[in-house]
């Protein structure tokens, strides 16, 4: 039989002790309990207990099985007495307090109800917030917030698994901050010592805590075995700042600096890194990099993007990652932009920092000192006004310089505007005006052009519901015409500065201008013909597949172009595209390019993806443009035997017979740690090449140690899954 008492209001009611049990009968208790005992008058305190025994008029004892309750906190035990004026309790055997999801357990336990505050001999604790758990020898608690060890344990391993533990002196937990504290501090992984600190804090969560972070090994070819060891400052809640010494053993000691900002008007983040005296190259090098965005009132704002390095070589020679050293121009912009319902102006200026390969020159992109844009879009009586206006200065140390302004009002009024069937002629006047400035070595005349412009789009969508893959889906089959008259003009005497002739493509086939840039307007005579055909989810309208087919017809040659063309036939490539999720787990993505005259393919990407599960991922693809380019792009991340998972890329290029980029990896996942072994190998310039090695050892929920390739693993390798990550992998529920 359980005994069950809720005081202060059951107890209220007894004028007499009270001895409880299976076989026992009722002796004396106080006649009332002070509830002014209490910090708080709505407390209710609830006992539970084979045995109650009323000791003296202030103390109850419980035995067998004995559980109290007050306030979401909890203590079982063997045996425990109350004293109720205070609320302190004692309790022997098998002691386990609960506070708010944590427990601790242990033999002893002095503890008091109402402050939260106690000490218990030889604890085991659990922290819900990231399933940690530990030991020591004594255990003192503050509060219900702040813990203080002596001598323990720390550890994220599940109970009867000691991969890894912290051993210190002495602990404190400080749930309040969500941070923990730690003395005379040593780290084991498979009993052996890896790292040892006389001080370490650590964050409970995944809150920002200032403080030395793991140490980073690894190394590359050009810059030989290196470690870094980060210190991250966290300086107020919206600032913060890392400082990162790099020491490579071929080139010296690096400093990389990030500080991080964030106020409600301005944010921003900068990078500066340094190496003095490169040993291999022998000068200085370094890196400067600000991102800094501006709100200056409701509709102005302002922004930097400015990046600079000290020479040609930096990435190529200090980078770890393609990402990094395929940079070629570093932008160097500010501005302002203002941003109304109808208007939208914007006042910057560019240039770049042009990052030369020895053995692939390349020109300098022009500065833009400044470039003013303006833009509109309204609505009057059904018809829609658009304006674009820009003024450029553009500037060159050896090519010509000059000024250009271009203006391009149009207006376009939808004949029919229905949810399944649309027409909507356009009308816009392209207007050019240059001023030639330095440089201008061919004594080139100041120029102007104008050019209207005509199109007509329409289209129609027609649906039928149907299955597929013995699911209810709803199929579009949706047509469309675009057809686009610009009559032609002489350009060859105009200067070019940043036009270039677009691909053909599926979004170039519907706009006006086969150009980007403002340069250049192409003489057009032209009809596109298109269809698009969609397979949606009939319950949630969601796109499981969608195929296109499109070609263009001209009824006239094309005379204005910037590269000379592959044939002068009046009929376009044909354009067929297929994206969708075939099954479940197979996703397809694939466009091709097909010319009908020569019969063969001008240019083809296809893709394919399985991903069954999460940690299971394959990817092939293969990119083809007629006598430019041939590559096979193949990466996988899968499981191999017991916990071990392997993860690859292979990127080569048929075309220059040559590796761009190849990654091999193993990953072990155990659970409370991971260890990641993964080598690259990628392309840096025309004809050189760099190795990065990544060793990474994390334990779950408290350190990594090692060079992280988390990163780079997630660019390469699309559908990659952390292993260890909770949040993005099935429960064994789930995976039953």
């Amino acid at each position: 039989m359980r005994f069950r008492f809720n005081y202060p209001f059951v107890l209220l009611l007894l004028g007499f002790a009270l001895r409880a049990h299976a076989d026992a009968s009722l002796a004396g208790v106080p006649a009332e309990i002070n509830p002014a005992a209490s910090t708080r008058q709505d407390e209710t305190t609830v006992i539970e207990a084979d045995s109650l025994m009323g000791k003296t008029e202030d103390h109850i004892e419980a035995t067998g099985g004995a559980r109290l309750r007050q306030d979401g906190q909890a203590i079982r035990a063997d045996s425990l007495r109350l004293r109720q004026d205070t609320h302190e309790v004692e309790a022997q055997g098998a002691v386990m307090l609960e506070q708010d999801g944590n427990t601790i357990s242990g033999p002893r336990l002095r503890f008091n109800m109402n402050t939260g505050a106690g000490t218990m001999e030889q604890p085991h604790f659990y922290l819900k917030e990231n399933e940690a758990r530990g030991t020591a020898d004594v255990l003192n608690v503050q509060d219900r917030l702040h813990y203080s060890l002596g001598n323990a344990t720390y550890t994220t391993c599940p109970a009867g698994n000691q991969d890894w533990q912290m051993n210190m002196s002495a602990l404190e937990i400080d749930r309040e901050r969500q941070i923990g504290v730690a003395r005379n501090a040593s780290v084991e992984f498979k009993g052996i010592p890896i790292l040892y600190s006389p001080w370490m804090d650590f964050p409970l969560n995944s809150q920002r805590k200032s403080g030395l972070l793991a140490p980073v090994f690894g190394g590359t070819v050009k810059g030989g075995s290196e470690v870094t060891l980060p210190f991250y400052w966290n300086i107020a809640p919206n600032f913060d700042a890392t400082l990162s010494p790099r020491a490579m053993a071929k080139r010296g000691l690096m400093f990389n600096n990030e500080f991080r900002y964030l106020e409600p008007g301005f944010d921003g983040e900068m990078h500066l890194d340094f190496l003095p005296n490169d040993a291999m190259a022998n000068r200085n090098l370094g890196r400067f990099a600000l991102t800094h965005k501006q709100k200056i009132d409701h509709n102005l704002s302002g922004y930097v993007n400015f990046n600079r390095v000290g020479d040609d070589d930096y990435f190529r020679d200090l980078g770890d990652a393609v990402n990094a050293t395929s940079q070629v121009n570093l932008l160097q912009e500010g501005g302002v932009k203002f941003d109304s319902d109808k208007w939208t102006a914007v006042m910057r200026a560019q240039r770049y920092q042009t990052l030369q390969d020895p053995i692939a020159p390349i020109v300098e992109p022009y500065a833009r000192l400044p470039q003013l844009t303006l833009n509109s879009r309204q609505s009057y009586a059904r018809a829609n006004l658009e304006f674009q206006g820009e003024y450029i200065d553009f500037s060159h140390p050896t090519l010509v310089n000059a000024r250009r302004l271009m203006l391009y009002p149009s207006i376009s009024y939808p004949l029919v505007n229905e949810s399944a069937f649309y027409v909507t002629p356009k009308v816009a006047l392209h207007s050019i005006y240059y001023s030639l400035g330095a440089n201008n070595a061919g004594n080139f005349a100041n120029a102007s052009s104008s050019l209207p412009l005509f199109s007509v789009d329409s289209g129609v969508a027609f649906e039928r519901e149907g299955k597929l893959l013995n699911s209810n889906y709803v199929q579009t089959l949706e047509p469309r015409a675009f057809y686009v008259y610009v009559p032609y003009k002489d350009q060859s005497s105009l200067p070019n500065f940043d036009s270039a002739q677009a691909d053909f493509s599926f979004t170039q086939m519907f706009m006006e201008n086969r150009f980007f840039g403002n340069d250049r307007v192409g003489d057009a005579n032209y009809l596109t013909l298109a269809m698009t055909s969609r397979w949606l989810e009939q319950e949630n309208g969601m796109e499981h597949l969608k195929m296109m087919i499109g070609e263009r017809v001209s009824f006239s040659t094309p005379q204005v172009n910037l590269v000379t063309p592959a044939t002068t036939t009046n009929k376009s490539d044909i354009l067929l595209a297929l994206a969708g999720r075939v099954t479940n787990t197979v996703l397809l993505d694939g466009e091709f390019q097909f010319d009908p005259n020569e019969s063969h393919a001008q240019r083809y990407n296809l893709a394919a993806h399985y991903r069954p599960e999460a940690g299971k991922a394959l990817n092939f693809g293969y990119r083809f443009t007629r006598n430019t380019l041939r590559q096979v792009d193949i990466s996988t991340q899968w499981p191999l035997f017991d916990r071990w998972h392997s993860v690859a890329r292979w990127n080569y290029s048929l075309q220059d017979a040559r590796i761009l980029e190849a990654i091999g990896g193993l990953e072990y996942n155990q659970d409370c740690w991971m260890l990641r072994l993964v080598a690259q190998r990628f392309a840096t310039a025309t004809q050189e090449s760099n190795t990065t090695f990544f060793v990474q050892l994390e334990l779950n929920d408290f350190v990594q140690v090692g060079m992280d390739p988390l990163k780079l693993l997630k660019q390469s390798v699309p559908g990659y899954s952390k292993l260890n990550d909770k949040s993005t992998l099935p429960s064994p529920q789930d995976a039953r």
